[in-house]
């Protein structure tokens, strides 16, 4: 599992820098993918969603905030609380990225089935859950 991650960590760091995306390193893309989905959340939010730890999220916020991607707002809820919002710069990216996780998708699944796409997630969910237990 380690080595596919690494290869895989290549594979698309090659793919960010063939269309110019050198300054988005694949743990930023994460936090990015989950304000995608769901911008305006919590830090504690964003670490669940990127299961990134709190000081690494911190650290990467730092840079995508240094960069002009997110800005850190106060909740209008709670103003000790503060919420990560996307920038109109990151949404110009969201397009690009999305099509290089769509051709990782494609070549990690070529020469599977539906079925063996749909059991090999079902078992890789059972996995995270196993150690998402041990780790509480």
């Amino acid at each position: 599992m380690a080595r596919i991650f690494q290869v895989s960590g290549r594979v698309f760091a090659r793919k960010m820098r063939e269309r110019e995306l050198i300054h988005i390193t694949p743990e930023q893309g994460r936090i990015l993918f989950a304000l995608w989905r769901n911008d305006g959340i919590s830090i504690q939010e964003l670490t669940g969603k990127t299961s990134l730890s709190k000081s690494t999220l911190t650290a990467m916020l730092d840079r995508l905030e240094d960069a002009g991607h997110i800005v850190r707002v106060p909740s209008v809820e709670d103003r000790r609380r503060i919420m990560i919002r996307l920038t109109e710069k990151d949404r110009l990216l969201r397009e690009v990225y999305t099509r290089i996780s769509d051709e990782m998708s494609d070549l990690v699944y070529r020469g599977f089935s539906d079925a063996e796409i749909d059991a090999f997630e079902g078992q890789l969910k059972k996995i995270l859950q196993n150690l998402t237990d041990a780790e509480t």
